[in-house]
């Protein structure tokens, strides 16, 4: 019985370990996903500012 338990608890161990792995690696994904929305942002705000800087003012 106690081997048994042993055994399980190795197995859940093996398990956890993956898992905060996983976690860590999708953690990382988002965080390397959000610098990549914030460069396109900052893009997008420099094209809309030089767009509006060459518009002719409005009468």
């Amino acid at each position: 019985m106690r081997t048994t338990l042993r055994a399980l608890e190795s197995v859940e161990n093996l398990l956890m370990r993956r898992g905060h792995a996983t976690a860590r690696r999708n953690a990382w994904a988002a965080v390397l996903e959000n610098r990549r929305r914030a460069v396109a942002r900052t893009e997008a705000e420099r094209v809309l500012e030089a767009a509006a800087d060459r518009r002719p003012a409005a009468t």
